[in-house]
C-alpha cells in the first residue's frame, strides 16, 4: 500500500513522517514531468500515475480559499490524496532556467499546511492528561488490530474523527454514512467492513479502497471507548473482478442475434466506456453478405467496412468513418498491423507508426487532436480459422494507456464477438441461399389476363425460424377466366419450400385441366399424400420429413369475368377478404375442407357474384395471425385496413402490411389482391343450336355478322373455319344442348359446348380417311385450343390474336 506510516514523535506528541521532501517538476504548459518519492508519500500517486497528466487535476475542485502558487512564488492550496482525501499544502514554485536564459519547468516543493484547519499546532497539547489518554487508547488501538491507522471517539456532538489519534485521515470516510457505521460498531460491539468506490485518476477506471473497522474495549472496564478503522486499497482485486464480470457479461450480450451487424455492435456496446472510450468495428465486406472469408490471416491492401462504433460522447463525433462506409487502412497501421499478424497489439504516441498513420490521414489527425486519442488497442477477429474483421479500442486525454492486462480482456471480447459474427455470417449465408431457392419457385412476374387487376407483396419472416413454404399464383385459365391461389406449407425450411414449389408445380398443371376448385384440391390432396421423402438413396444423417409430416393449406378461386362469379374452394386456409364497390368490406364465408395430406375428406366450392371493381384480398396466416392476438382479430384489422381510401393496389398492398405487422414478422407473409373486371354484353355474343347437320352454316354466317360488328372481318375466314369444326363435332360427337360463344377481349375466343363430357382428342389421319383432320387444323390455324369439363358436359374453345388495327 503506498501510502505514509507514521512515526511518533516524543517532543511535541504530533505524528510525522519520515520521508524525502515532496517535489515535482512541471513543464511550461502545465504536465508533470517528475514526481519525487516524497511526493508519492504525501499524495499517494505513483510516478507513473501523473507524469504526462495535467498538474491542475491534482489540486481539489472544492478548494475555495487556497489557490494555486504564482510561477516563481509560493502559497498555499489543498490537493487530493490518493484515496480521495484532502491534503492542505504550502507550495513553492521555482523557475527552471535553460543556457539561453528561458523557462524549461518549474520545481515545486510542498510541505504540510499546519494552520489549514484553524488549530494551532500546540492544540492538541492543551493539558497533559489528555495527551496520556489519547495516547493509551491509540495503544490499546494498535494493539487489537491489524491495521491500525485511524481512531474514531466519542465527543459531544457524537462520534468523530479523533485526528491526535489517527495516522491517516479517511478522507471521504468522515462523512454521514460513514459515522453512521462508526456509531454502529460501537453500538453492537462486533467489527464491520465497509467497501467504496471512488473515481480514480483516469477516467476509465475507479478507485476501490475497503476499510475494516473495530470496536477499542478499555482493558480496564472492557467498555467500547473508541473504534478502530483500517483502510486499504483494493483497486487492483476490483479491477480484476471488473474484467471478470466483463467477460461474464459479454457471454450473454455479445452474440444474441443472428445479424452480423447487431453482433458487432453488441461488442461495442459492452467495451464503452468499461474498457475503452471509443470502439470500433470493421467487418470484411464479404462477411456482410455471408461469404466465406479466405482463411488465415489478410493481406495488408484490405479495405474494411465500418460495420459498429460507440463513444462515450453523444453522436461518436470522434469516428472518422460513418457507419456503413468503407476504409482502407495502409499497411502500417495498427488495424492492419494485427490483421496481417493475426495478433492483437497495443499502439500510442509513443508508436512512430501510429503517429505516422494519424498524421497521414487528415480526418482522422483532426480527431486525434482534437480528444487526445494516446493509447489505442487493434484486435483481429478471427474464428474457425478465418479473419472477419478487426476491432479498434482507444483512450482518450485523462485515460491510463492501455496495458497488457487490457489487452488480454480484449482479446478475450473479440474472440467472443468474432465467433458470433461467424455464426450470424454462417446464418446469413445459409439463410440467403434458401431465400434464393424459395424465390426461385415464386412466380418472377403474373401473366397477363383481363379478368382481373392484381398487385401482391412477399415477406419472409424475420426471425431465425428459416424460410417458409407460403407462395401463391395467378393463372390464366380459357374463356378469359382466371384462377388465383395460395397456399402455406406446414413448417419451415428448405423442405418446407421444395414442397411448395411441387404444390405451385401441380396446381398449374391441374389448372391446364381446367379442373372446377373441389376437384382441383382432391387431386392435390392425394398429391401431399404420396409426397415422402423416404428414399433409400438420401444420406442416413438427412433428415427430411414423412408423409405423415407434410401438411400444407391451399385455397384455389376461379374467377369469370362474364359471369362475374367467383368459384373458391379452401383446404383449411383462411377466407379472403372482399371490399365491395359500396366501401363493404367482409370476409367470405366458405365450408373450409381439411388441410391438404388428412386424405379422405371432401372438399365443398362456394359461389360468389361479386360486382365489377370488387377487391378481393388472398393472404398466408403470417398476416392476420400473431402471438398476441387470433386469427378473428387479424382479419378484423385486415378487413379495416382494406376499407381506407387509396389510389392503387399497390399502396393498398403497403397499407395492409404496414397496419398489420411488426417491423420483423415471426412467420412468411402473402398477400394478393385482385379487382375484379367483367366483360360487357357488348364484348360477348352467345347462340343456342339445334342438333341438325343443316345449322352449320347458319353458325358461320352469324359469327361472321358478329365479326362484322366488332370490325373483326379480317379474323372471319380463320373463325369460320373453326366454327364449322366445332358446331359439326359437337352435332355428330355430342349431345344437346348445344351453345355457340364468342367473346372478344385482348383476343378472339370461339367456345362450343354440349353435354357430353367425352373430350376430344388430335389423331394423326391417314391418306385416304374422311375424317380427323378437323381439329388439326384448328390447332394449326389458332394460337391454342383446348376443352374444359363443365357441369352439364364440356366446353370445346379456341383462340386466336386479334388482327392488327
Amino acid at each position: 500500500m503506498d501510502t505514509a506510516r507514521p512515526v511518533s514523535d516524543q517532543a511535541s506528541g504530533h505524528h510525522a513522517y519520515a520521508a524525502e521532501p515532496a517535489t515535482a517538476t512541471i513543464s511550461p504548459q502545465g504536465l508533470v514531468t517528475g514526481w519525487s518519492e516524497g511526493a508519492r508519500r504525501l499524495l499517494g500517486h505513483r510516478a507513473t500515475d501523473v507524469v504526462g497528466r495535467a498538474a491542475d487535476e491534482l489540486f481539489d475542485s472544492r478548494d475555495a480559499q487556497g489557490g494555486h502558487p504564482q510561477r516563481g512564488g509560493s502559497g498555499t492550496a489543498v490537493l487530493r490524496h490518493r484515496d480521495g482525501h484532502r491534503v492542505p499544502l504550502v507550495l513553492r514554485c521555482s523557475p527552471s532556467l535553460g543556457a539561453d536564459g528561458e523557462t524549461r519547468g518549474y520545481v515545486v516543493t510542498a510541505t504540510a499546511d499546519t494552520t489549514s484547519d484553524g488549530t494551532s499546532a500546540t492544540a492538541a497539547t492543551a493539558t497533559a492528561t489528555a495527551t496520556d489518554v489519547a495516547r493509551r487508547t491509540v495503544e490499546w488501538s494498535h494493539t487489537q488490530s491489524p491495521l491500525g491507522m485511524s481512531t474514531f471517539t466519542r465527543g459531544a456532538e457524537g462520534w468523530r474523527l479523533n485526528t491526535e489519534l489517527s495516522g491517516e485521515s479517511p478522507g471521504e470516510t468522515a462523512e454521514k454514512e460513514f459515522l453512521e457505521l462508526v456509531r454502529q460498531v460501537a453500538e453492537e460491539s462486533r467489527p464491520m467492513r465497509y467497501e467504496r468506490t471512488t473515481p480514480g485518476p483516469f477516467s476509465s477506471r475507479q478507485q476501490a479502497w475497503v476499510t475494516e473497522m473495530w470496536p477499542v474495549r478499555d482493558p480496564a472496564t472492557d467498555e467500547v471507548c473508541a473504534v478502530g478503522t483500517a483502510t486499504f486499497d483494493s483497486s487492483e482485486e476490483h479491477w480484476a473482478r471488473q474484467r471478470l464480470a466483463l467477460l461474464n457479461e459479454a457471454g450473454t450480450r455479445i452474440g444474441s442475434t443472428l445479424d452480423v451487424s447487431r453482433t458487432a455492435q453488441e461488442l461495442a456496446d459492452l467495451a464503452v466506456p468499461r474498457l475503452a472510450d471509443f470502439v470500433s468495428v470493421d467487418l470484411l465486406d464479404s462477411v456482410l453478405r455471408g461469404q466465406e472469408p479466405a482463411p488465415g490471416p489478410v493481406d495488408t491492401a484490405v479495405a474494411l467496412r465500418r460495420t459498429a462504433h460507440r463513444s462515450t460522447y453523444e453522436g461518436v463525433p470522434e469516428a472518422a468513418v460513418p457507419l456503413g462506409e468503407i476504409d482502407a487502412y495502409p499497411p502500417f497501421s495498427p488495424p492492419a498491423r494485427a490483421l496481417t499478424s493475426g495478433k492483437p497489439l497495443i499502439s500510442g504516441v509513443d508508436d512512430p507508426d501510429y503517429l505516422r498513420w494519424v498524421t497521414e490521414d487528415g480526418p482522422r489527425k483532426d480527431r486525434v487532436r482534437r480528444f487526445g486519442f494516446h493509447s489505442v488497442m487493434s484486435t483481429p477477429l478471427r474464428a474457425r480459422g478465418i479473419t472477419l474483421g478487426v476491432a479498434f479500442f482507444a483512450r482518450r486525454r485523462g485515460s491510463k494507456s492501455f496495458e497488457p492486462d487490457d489487452l488480454v480482456l480484449a482479446e478475450e471480447l473479440a474472440g467472443r464477438a468474432a465467433v458470433g459474427v461467424d455464426n450470424a455470417r454462417r446464418y446469413t449465408r445459409e439463410r440467403t441461399n434458401a431465400l434464393t431457392f424459395q424465390r426461385s419457385l415464386l412466380p418472377r412476374e403474373l401473366p397477363r389476363q383481363a379478368a382481373v387487376e392484381v398487385a401482391y407483396r412477399y415477406l419472409p419472416a424475420g426471425s431465425g425460424a428459416g424460410v417458409g413454404g407460403d407462395w401463391f399464383d395467378v393463372v390464366p385459365l380459357s374463356g378469359t377466366r382466371v384462377a388465383l391461389v395460395v397456399g402455406d406449407v406446414v413448417g419451415h425450411g428448405l423442405h418446407a419450400s421444395a414442397t411448395m414449389g411441387r404444390l405451385r408445380t401441380a396446381v398449374r398443371t391441374l389448372a391446364d385441366v381446367d379442373l372446377p376448385p373441389d376437384e382441383l384440391l382432391t387431386h392435390l390432396d392425394d398429391l401431399v399424400t404420396h409426397l415422402t421423402y423416404d428414399d433409400e438413396s438420401a444420406p442416413e444423417d438427412l433428415e427430411m420429413p414423412s408423409a405423415a409430416e407434410i401438411g400444407a393449406t391451399c385455397l384455389y378461386a376461379v374467377y369469370d369475368p362474364v359471369s362475374r362469379v367467383c368459384t373458391l374452394a379452401s383446404a383449411g386456409h383462411p377466407p379472403p377478404a372482399v371490399l365491395y364497390p359500396d366501401g363493404t368490406v367482409e370476409v367470405v364465408r366458405l365450408s373450409p375442407g381439411p388441410l391438404l395430406g388428412v386424405g379422405g375428406l371432401p372438399f365443398e366450392s362456394t359461389e360468389v357474384e361479386l360486382p365489377e371493381g370488387s377487391l378481393l384480398a388472398f393472404y398466408t396466416d403470417g398476416l392476420v395471425e400473431a402471438r398476441d392476438h387470433d386469427i378473428g382479430l387479424g382479419q378484423d384489422r385486415l378487413c379495416e385496413a382494406l376499407s381506407s381510401p387509396v389510389p392503387s393496389l399497390e399502396v393498398i398492398c403497403d397499407t395492409v402490411l404496414k397496419a398489420l405487422l411488426p417491423d420483423t414478422p415471426d412467420d412468411d407473409v402473402a398477400l394478393l389482391l385482385a379487382r375484379t373486371r367483367a366483360l360487357h354484353t357488348d364484348q360477348v355474343a352467345a347462340w343456342s343450336l339445334p342438333s341438325d347437320p343443316a345449322i352449320v352454316a347458319d353458325a358461320r354466317a352469324q359469327a361472321s355478322r358478329q365479326l362484322a360488328v366488332w370490325g373483326l372481318q379480317e379474323a372471319a375466314f380463320v373463325t369460320e373455319l373453326v366454327v364449322s369444326e366445332l358446331v359439326t363435332n359437337a352435332i355428330r360427337y355430342g349431345a344437346v344442348p348445344i351453345g355457340l360463344r364468342l367473346i372478344r377481349d385482348r383476343t378472339l375466343i370461339c367456345e362450343v359446348s354440349d353435354a357430353s363430357s367425352t373430350a376430344p382428342h388430335l389423331r394423326r389421319a391417314r391418306a385416304y380417311d374422311e375424317g380427323g383432320r378437323g381439329l388439326h387444323m384448328v390447332a394449326q390455324l389458332t394460337q391454342g385450343w383446348g376443352t374444359r369439363q363443365t357441369s352439364t358436359g364440356k366446353t370445346i374453345w379456341a383462340e386466336q390474336p386479334l388482327p392488327a388495327t
